[in-house]
């Protein structure tokens, strides 16, 4: 091996491609709230490997735009739906010799949210076939690409579990919502009932929310809208939220 007199000479001659290197990506699962279910965003892949078959959206890093890992998954989003600035998370990595045919891989999972009334549902420059699914439908009756079930899967279950502690479905609501439209979306996720006057308690206790000064008009009573405060992405609440009373 080579001495090098100092670290700057090193770099100057080191060749990255001297060595094998997995396959490098970014995959998300992009939800949404759509006539009280939680939808997924699919892509219908146009190219080998996997052709024609669905999978989550996502790609390979791009080593001039991207300067960190966020910034793969943020291009990602704003090119399969137009959203900007959604809630991200990292949610887990896969790797392995057998997950792509092309080589050895390693993917970087993210979650997504979105509000319904910010999705451009044909974004500028996509090019590949979309379909929005029921996250029941897609587990259930897709057979996804690659190992993309066992994310989705995955990120389901991260959202779910974070739903019981944390104020996340605040981002898959338009920017003004009613207590009972956000109780609504926590029990979609949840998959059960949560006990309204407790959930109010908790929502309004945290402070993380706002009246913005307007009501939701309709058949029934006049509603508050509130908004979520500047400055607050996410909040933990000290106990994990409470199903109905018996």
């Amino acid at each position: 091996m080579q001495d090098y007199a100092s670290e700057k000479d090193f770099l100057a001659a080191y060749n990255v491609h001297d060595y094998e290197v997995p396959l490098t990506s970014v995959d998300m699962a992009i939800f949404k709230l759509r006539e009280q279910q939680l939808e997924v965003l699919l892509v219908k892949r146009s190219q080998h490997p996997s052709r024609d078959k669905w999978a989550l959206p996502g790609g390979f890093i791009d080593l001039k735009k991207d300067r960190v890992l966020e910034d793969t998954a943020h291009r990602k989003l704003v090119e399969k739906t137009g959203v900007k600035s959604p809630y991200l998370e990292q949610v887990a990595t896969f790797g392995g010799k057998q997950r792509d045919p092309r080589g050895w891989s390693v993917t970087v999972v993210y979650f997504a949210l979105v509000a319904h009334e910010e999705v451009d549902v044909d974004p500028k420059g996509a090019k590949e076939e979309t379909r929005w699914v029921p996250v029941t439908e897609a587990l259930r009756d897709y057979k996804l690409a690659f190992d993309h079930n066992e994310i989705l899967r995955l990120c389901r279950e991260r959202l779910t579990s974070k739903v019981q502690y944390t104020a996340l479905p605040i981002h898959l609501l338009p920017e003004e919502f009613t207590l009972t439209e956000l109780q609504k979306v926590f029990e979609v996720i949840l998959g059960n009932e949560v006990e309204k006057k407790s959930f109010r308690r908790r929502i309004l206790d945290a402070d993380i929310l706002e009246e913005s000064g307007a009501m939701r008009t309709g058949s029934n009573r006049p509603a508050k809208l509130y908004r979520l405060k500047r400055g607050v992405e996410n909040h933990f609440f000290p106990r994990t939220i409470e199903g109905p009373r018996s």
